[in-house]
């Protein structure tokens, strides 16, 4: 009879369990939101600047309002882990050859993620910098690679930790002293990567929207980057430069609403309804232009180019722009 009990109290505790789990609302979080269930997830703060993690913010005073505002990101929302960007790409032996900024293997990404002690149990909220479309497309970036392996339990602050501080939320300087994690990947969603061939024929057939996610300099050809090798945009791709995907406003840079994307695809030329692929120089800005058509418009038909520009002047393909004297 005990054990009957026991049992019946096991199956009602996980029950309950599951009846209490938080459910994110959408790709993207608030503050508010996020103050309001932080103990029911896992808070992941994606950054290329790491010692910012523990370095206290800056603020400053405005001398004709009085305000305190802030000058530059530091600490970290309480119990939260810090994932290095340096980490989430990867060197990868393609046909032979290293090619880099790559999404590392299932298992591999698997391991990083563990070691900053994320756990499969809960939902995860990524966080970036937030004052900058560069840093926030880290956080992306790492959101697109956790759906490439299956994760959906997953959001960004929207914000990011500009806005948690900007807004005098609660801080912490410590170190993260978490221990290894057990998250893995449900799968591989093969179809959210496109290849280069893929985006050979969208340049050719225009049957599915090419996002140049670079500055306008860049898409034109008037300079580029020095692992690109050549000037330029894939011929038949659209620009939607970086500054257009997020709002500035209270210290940071927050997400427009989908009407707005949709308007600002339309104004660039760009079907929001049709296939797409989204690429940059390397596939670190890509995420951005990614996220808001499949995660933010709703195009789940939209592929990320893995490697982007620096893969595919590698492998010898054309670019077009403007003449440079």
């Amino acid at each position: 009879m005990k054990k009957i009990q026991m049992g019946f109290a096991l199956v009602l505790s996980g029950f309950l369990g599951l009846v209490h789990a938080v459910t994110l609302p959408g790709p993207v979080v608030s503050a508010d939101w996020l103050a309001a269930n932080q103990s029911e997830v896992q808070i992941l703060e994606v950054r290329g600047d790491v010692i910012s993690y523990t370095r206290a913010p800056e603020f400053d005073v405005d001398k004709k309002t009085g305000k305190k505002f802030l000058v530059e990101v530091g600490g970290h929302i309480p119990d939260s882990t810090l994932l290095d960007f340096k980490k989430v790409r990867a060197d990868r032996i393609i046909d032979g050859k290293k090619i880099k900024y790559l999404i590392p293997e299932k298992a591999d990404f698997e391991k990083i993620i563990q070691a900053v002690g994320i756990n499969s149990d809960k939902p995860i909220v990524l966080v970036p910098v937030g004052l900058d479309i560069s840093d926030i497309d880290e956080a992306l970036r790492a959101y697109w690679q956790f759906k490439v392996y299956g994760e959906d339990n997953l959001a960004v602050l929207d914000g990011g930790m500009a806005g948690w501080l900007s807004e005098g939320r609660d801080f912490s300087l410590a170190a993260s002293t978490k221990s290894s994690g057990t998250w893995v990947g449900k799968g591989e969603r093969k179809e959210l990567i496109a290849s280069s061939e893929q985006v050979s024929a969208a340049s050719k057939s225009g049957k599915s929207t090419l996002i140049d996610a670079r500055q306008p300099a860049q898409y034109f050809g008037l300079n580029k980057r020095d692992y690109v090798g050549a000037y330029g945009h894939i011929a038949g791709a659209k620009e939607l430069a970086p500054e257009l995907l997020a709002k500035p406003a209270k210290g940071a840079l927050y997400f427009w609403d989908k009407n707005t994307y949709n308007a600002l695809f339309l104004a660039n030329g760009m079907n929001p309804k049709m296939p797409a692929i989204s690429y940059c120089n390397s596939g670190h800005l890509a995420a951005g232009g990614w996220f808001v058509m499949s995660e933010l418009v709703g195009n789940k038909a939209t592929k990320l180019y893995d490697g982007s520009l620096y893969l595919w002047t590698l492998e010898g393909r054309p670019l077009v722009g403007v003449p440079l004297n």
